[in-house]
């Protein structure tokens, strides 16, 4: 399986898109990336090894979670086939995510066993761990909206890979953010202002900014977040051409943020 190392590479800068989320959020990232430069350098067939661990963990715990209120529907298997799309898998690969997926619905499944092999490989890589559980909840909003038995169990898992709760909020909003939540939709019934100042909120979370920050502040951070994601620095380290996509998406996603929030403290 000599792909599973070039995937892991894949799923850690294709999938991170979310923030950690305004003034906490952005303490959070900085222990993140405190974290994240104590992680000892591996070698290529350690990274392989720590690669075809997540890659099994991911859809066996994913499969695990599907099947948590007893049964596993057709739109928690088409959210599963969207993970597999987006990060673009080739058939051989698509056909090992079924294998684990369908490995993680048994009744015998040991998802304990799973989290603690995983927890293994992300021990000093805070950087794994949180694109399993964004993966995660990724599919579980698509499946279920994360209702049921699922959320708690979700919780446990972010718990066992040493995810506060205050991330794993700010990792859920993020995605229903992405997922449309905030982009020009409004309930029935709701005003059109209110409406306006969801979209603001959501705006500064995606540049992990605060409302209160000053216009300078909220500027540095726009230029750290468009740094951070830019596709041509992620493909500079690493990212390979079939997920430029979700960099693209995750780019506009900043820049859109960014013109509202400029848009309405009439910053030039």
């Amino acid at each position: 399986m000599k792909w599973i190392g070039k995937l892991t590479g894949g799923l850690l800068g294709g999938l991170v898109y979310g923030p950690i989320g305004a003034v906490l959020g952005m303490l959070l990232g900085h222990q993140f990336d405190e974290q994240q430069s104590e992680a000892p350098q591996l070698s290529a067939e350690e990274l392989a090894a720590v690669g075809a661990t997540f890659f099994r963990a991911t859809f066996r715990i994913m499969g695990h979670l599907a099947k948590a209120d007893g049964r596993v529907s057709e739109q928690e298997i088409a959210a599963a086939r969207e993970v597999m799309g987006e990060l673009r898998l080739e058939p051989a690969q698509v056909q090992e995510a079924i294998a684990c997926f369908t490995a993680g619905k048994l009744s015998g499944f040991d998802a304990g066993a799973e989290l603690a092999a995983l927890t293994r490989v992300c021990r000093g890589r805070p950087d794994l761990a949180r694109v399993f559980l964004e993966i995660q909840v990724r599919a579980a909003l698509a499946g279920n909206n994360l209702e049921g038995p699922v959320r708690p169990l979700l919780s446990r898992v972010a718990e066992r890979l040493g995810i506060s709760t205050l991330e794993f909020v700010h990792i859920e909003t993020v995605l229903r953010i992405e997922r449309g939540a905030f982009r020009g939709q409004r309930p029935p019934g709701a005003r059109l202002g209110a409406a306006r100042e969801d979209q603001l909120a959501a705006a500064y979370r995606v540049l992990e900014a605060s409302a209160a920050a000053s216009d300078e502040e909220v500027a540095k951070a726009y230029r750290r977040q468009l740094q951070r994601h830019h596709p041509d620095k992620l493909k500079a380290n690493g990212l390979p051409e079939s997920m430029l996509a979700h960099a693209k998406q995750r780019t506009q996603q900043i820049i859109e943020a960014w013109e509202l929030i400029r848009e309405r403290r009439g910053m030039r």
